[in-house]
Protein backbone atom coordinates (compact mmCIF):
# COMPACT_ATOMS: atom_id res chain seq x y z
CA UNK A 1 0.00 0.00 0.00
CA UNK A 2 1.67 3.61 -1.04
CA UNK A 3 1.99 6.07 2.07
CA UNK A 4 0.15 8.65 -0.63
CA UNK A 5 -3.22 9.24 1.46
CA UNK A 6 -5.79 11.60 -0.55
CA UNK A 7 -8.68 13.36 0.99
CA UNK A 8 -11.59 14.67 -0.47
CA UNK A 9 -13.93 17.12 2.06
CA UNK A 10 -16.91 18.62 1.60
CA UNK A 11 -19.57 20.15 3.90
CA UNK A 12 -22.17 17.08 5.19
CA UNK A 13 -19.67 13.76 3.58
CA UNK A 14 -22.69 12.12 1.40
CA UNK A 15 -23.06 13.59 -1.90
CA UNK A 16 -19.94 15.56 -3.49
CA UNK A 17 -16.75 14.02 -1.24
CA UNK A 18 -17.89 10.19 -1.38
CA UNK A 19 -18.85 10.74 -5.17
CA UNK A 20 -14.65 12.05 -5.62
CA UNK A 21 -13.49 9.55 -3.29
CA UNK A 22 -15.18 6.67 -5.14
CA UNK A 23 -14.10 8.33 -8.64
CA UNK A 24 -10.48 9.28 -7.33
CA UNK A 25 -10.79 4.82 -6.12
CA UNK A 26 -11.29 4.62 -9.68
CA UNK A 27 -9.70 6.62 -11.89
CA UNK A 28 -5.98 5.78 -9.88
CA UNK A 29 -6.05 2.15 -10.32
CA UNK A 30 -6.89 2.47 -14.01
CA UNK A 31 -3.80 4.97 -14.06
CA UNK A 32 -1.87 2.15 -11.96
CA UNK A 33 -1.46 4.63 -9.38
CA UNK A 34 -1.60 3.08 -5.59
CA UNK A 35 -2.81 5.76 -3.00
CA UNK A 36 -5.40 5.26 -0.21
CA UNK A 37 -7.95 7.62 -0.81
CA UNK A 38 -10.60 8.70 2.15
CA UNK A 39 -13.41 11.47 2.81
CA UNK A 40 -14.99 13.46 5.32
CA UNK A 41 -17.12 16.90 6.07
CA UNK A 42 -16.85 19.78 7.75
CA UNK A 43 -20.07 19.36 8.96
CA UNK A 44 -21.11 15.76 8.97
CA UNK A 45 -23.45 13.76 11.08
CA UNK A 46 -21.51 10.61 11.44
CA UNK A 47 -22.37 7.51 9.93
CA UNK A 48 -25.09 8.96 8.00
CA UNK A 49 -25.01 7.09 4.42
CA UNK A 50 -24.54 8.25 0.85
CA UNK A 51 -27.29 10.15 -0.69
CA UNK A 52 -29.58 8.65 -2.66
CA UNK A 53 -28.90 10.42 -5.65
CA UNK A 54 -24.88 9.96 -5.60
CA UNK A 55 -25.43 6.36 -5.29
CA UNK A 56 -27.45 6.35 -8.08
CA UNK A 57 -25.03 8.25 -10.17
CA UNK A 58 -22.11 6.29 -8.84
CA UNK A 59 -23.76 2.80 -9.76
CA UNK A 60 -24.56 4.13 -13.38
CA UNK A 61 -20.94 4.38 -13.30
CA UNK A 62 -20.26 0.51 -12.35
CA UNK A 63 -18.72 2.32 -8.68
CA UNK A 64 -20.43 1.47 -4.96
CA UNK A 65 -21.07 3.73 -2.35
CA UNK A 66 -23.28 1.61 -0.09
CA UNK A 67 -20.42 1.10 2.56
CA UNK A 68 -20.09 5.01 2.37
CA UNK A 69 -20.50 6.53 5.95
CA UNK A 70 -19.62 10.02 6.96
CA UNK A 71 -17.60 11.26 8.93
CA UNK A 72 -15.94 14.14 10.16
CA UNK A 73 -12.30 15.80 9.14
CA UNK A 74 -10.21 14.83 12.28
CA UNK A 75 -6.70 15.60 13.36
CA UNK A 76 -5.68 12.25 12.56
CA UNK A 77 -7.52 12.46 8.90
CA UNK A 78 -5.56 16.14 8.74
CA UNK A 79 -2.02 14.76 9.99
CA UNK A 80 -1.75 11.49 7.91
CA UNK A 81 -2.60 13.01 4.68
CA UNK A 82 -0.73 13.87 1.87
CA UNK A 83 -3.34 15.93 -0.09
CA UNK A 84 -6.19 17.54 1.13
CA UNK A 85 -8.98 18.45 -1.63
CA UNK A 86 -11.75 20.14 -0.83
CA UNK A 87 -14.67 20.73 -2.85
CA UNK A 88 -14.95 24.89 -2.26
CA UNK A 89 -12.53 27.87 -1.33
CA UNK A 90 -14.69 28.22 2.05
CA UNK A 91 -14.31 24.13 3.02
CA UNK A 92 -10.36 25.12 2.10
CA UNK A 93 -10.60 28.27 4.62
CA UNK A 94 -12.58 26.20 7.59
CA UNK A 95 -9.57 23.68 7.00
CA UNK A 96 -7.11 25.93 6.89
CA UNK A 97 -8.70 28.06 10.15
CA UNK A 98 -8.87 24.51 11.62
CA UNK A 99 -5.57 23.05 10.59
CA UNK A 100 -3.35 25.68 10.21
CA UNK A 101 0.03 23.51 9.99
CA UNK A 102 -1.63 22.02 7.46
CA UNK A 103 -1.76 24.34 4.78
CA UNK A 104 0.76 23.31 2.03
CA UNK A 105 -1.23 20.48 1.53
CA UNK A 106 -4.94 21.67 1.81
CA UNK A 107 -6.15 23.04 -1.80
CA UNK A 108 -9.73 23.04 -3.22
CA UNK A 109 -10.15 20.10 -5.86
CA UNK A 110 -10.50 22.87 -8.60
CA UNK A 111 -6.98 24.71 -7.86
CA UNK A 112 -5.33 21.76 -7.30
CA UNK A 113 -6.15 20.65 -10.93
CA UNK A 114 -5.69 24.32 -11.97
CA UNK A 115 -8.93 25.35 -12.75
CA UNK A 116 -10.60 28.41 -10.29
CA UNK A 117 -14.00 27.56 -8.98
CA UNK A 118 -16.01 25.26 -6.90
CA UNK A 119 -17.50 22.10 -7.04
CA UNK A 120 -21.52 23.28 -6.10
CA UNK A 121 -23.43 20.99 -3.83
CA UNK A 122 -25.83 19.23 -6.07
CA UNK A 123 -27.16 18.11 -2.24
CA UNK A 124 -31.12 18.10 -2.56
CA UNK A 125 -30.93 18.60 -6.51
CA UNK A 126 -32.16 16.69 -9.16
CA UNK A 127 -30.47 13.33 -10.44
CA UNK A 128 -29.24 15.21 -14.12
CA UNK A 129 -27.45 17.84 -10.99
CA UNK A 130 -25.71 15.34 -9.47
CA UNK A 131 -24.64 13.69 -12.67
CA UNK A 132 -23.30 16.92 -13.54
CA UNK A 133 -21.87 17.85 -10.51
CA UNK A 134 -20.22 13.70 -10.83
CA UNK A 135 -18.72 14.40 -14.43
CA UNK A 136 -17.33 17.80 -13.32
CA UNK A 137 -15.31 15.60 -10.60
CA UNK A 138 -14.30 13.51 -12.95
CA UNK A 139 -13.02 15.81 -15.83
CA UNK A 140 -11.00 17.08 -12.59
CA UNK A 141 -9.50 14.02 -11.34
CA UNK A 142 -8.02 12.89 -14.37
CA UNK A 143 -6.01 16.02 -13.75
CA UNK A 144 -5.45 15.47 -10.45
CA UNK A 145 -4.35 11.40 -11.03
CA UNK A 146 -1.47 12.83 -12.72
CA UNK A 147 -0.12 15.68 -10.46
CA UNK A 148 -0.93 12.96 -7.17
CA UNK A 149 1.30 10.42 -9.65
CA UNK A 150 4.16 12.83 -9.27
CA UNK A 151 4.26 13.45 -5.01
Amino acid sequence: MSNKKIVFVCTGNTCRSPMAAVLATDIFAKAGLVAQVLSAGVSAWANQPASRHALSVMEEDGLSLTSHKACMVSDELVKNATVILSMTGTHRAILHSDYPKAKDKIFTLCEYAGHGKDISDPFGGSLEEYRACASEIKVLLQIVATKIAAL
